[in-house]
């Protein structure tokens, strides 16, 4: 097995720019802080009754949206099953009359999440999250990265003083807030939400002018995100090697890449990710689907039998796969320290040394 060097210094390098993906909105969303009560994971009966104000009319909506919407479908058919993988009370806070034919036809086949793995992946993902914060006091800063609807920041318990970053197109996001805003949805006490918009001319800065610290470990969650590229996830990688301290944890579930079809070659998609996650300092491990449902008590033949869905296999359909990395490299933040540190052990003793004379 390859090892990374403990202490790789990086080259100065300007802050990675994510291009907008197609179909983003040029609307902006302002950082969103709000304060939060206590609660674990919510139940069927504290489905919020408020709406807020209404969606963008179907003609003004974009695809970012749908996707996210029909995402927020999903969980909403899964929170309302008799024995559900997770419940979702927000879901249904979401969604509008029309979303369920509109956002489920008129999508690209790349923003539509394949419904039966999108419940394991988020039941995967919840899980993942809570054990990683309530087993270990270092996790308080958690980045999302989303399509803008995610509603884990009120939905999951955190503990006391975590922030919660989302990162997701700037117009869904404005949009989900406005609802959850008018239905009551708060995430706990002492802890804060911000937004960096996906459309930021950096997202490296965005980040930290909202207080990111990349001398603290943090987590970082990727379902939804539009990735439309490999070139795209490379980008996204390079951010979060630059913020994330070593030990950092990253969790995803990855869209296949049409440009990786055209170049398979000797090259599987498998080998070419954990090559990429290799390049920006991950050790990655890869998630089976199948794994997942048995560690829930499915057996993965009988999934589609106890989800109510077809369940085929992962990668043929799909095109997605599961994944957790680890941060084996500093972050930018930890070499700036490092080498102040050593510029005043210098300085030291220099002055110690000039004394002596």
């Amino acid at each position: 097995m390859l090892v990374l060097p403990t202490l790789a210094a990086r080259p100065l390098r300007p802050p990675p720019h994510l291009a907008p993906p197609p179909f983003a909105s040029s609307w902006n969303c302002r950082t969103k802080r709000t304060l939060l009560q206590p609660g674990p994971f919510a139940a069927g009966a504290d489905t919020p009754r408020g709406r807020g104000a209404p969606l963008p009319e179907p003609e003004q909506r974009d695809q970012l949206l749908l996707a996210a919407l029909h995402a927020a479908r999903l969980r909403d058919e899964e929170s309302r099953r008799p024995d559900p993988l997770f419940i979702d009370p927000y879901a249904a806070v979401l969604l509008s009359l029309d979303v369920a034919h509109q956002a489920s036809e008129s999508l690209p086949l790349h923003l539509t999440p394949c419904a039966d793995h999108y419940r394991l992946t988020t039941r995967y993902v919840d899980d993942k999250l809570q054990n990683l914060i309530t087993s270990s006091d270092n996790f308080r800063q958690i980045v999302l990265l989303t399509d803008g609807m995610d509603t884990r920041p009120y939905r999951l318990s955190w503990p006391k003083l975590s922030v919660v970053y989302d990162v997701s197109p700037g117009r869904v996001f404005s949009a989900a807030a406005q609802q959850l805003r008018g239905a009551g949805a708060k995430i706990p006490r002492n802890c804060v939400l911000l937004h960096t918009p996906l459309e930021s001319p950096s997202l490296q800065e965005g980040l930290c002018k909202n207080g990111f610290n990349g001398n603290r470990p943090s987590l970082w969650v990727l379902q939804g995100l539009p990735l439309f590229t490999s070139s795209s996830l490379e980008n996204l990688l390079l951010v979060i090697s630059s913020l994330a301290m070593k030990g950092s944890i990253f969790i995803g579930e990855l869209t296949h890449f049409p440009d990786w079809t055209a170049a398979a070659d000797m090259v599987s998609e498998k080998d070419r990710l954990e090559n990429l996650f290799f390049t920006q300092g991950f050790q990655v491990s890869f998630v089976h689907y199948e794994n997942v449902a048995r560690d829930l008590g499915l057996g993965y033949e009988n999934v589609a039998k106890d989800l109510g869905l077809g369940l085929a296999p992962p990668r043929k359909q799909c095109g997605r796969v599961l994944l957790v990395a680890e941060q084996l490299r500093f972050s930018d933040a930890q070499m700036e320290s490092f080498r102040t540190h050593f510029e005043r052990t210098e300085e030291d003793a220099d002055e110690e040394g000039f004394e002596e004379l």
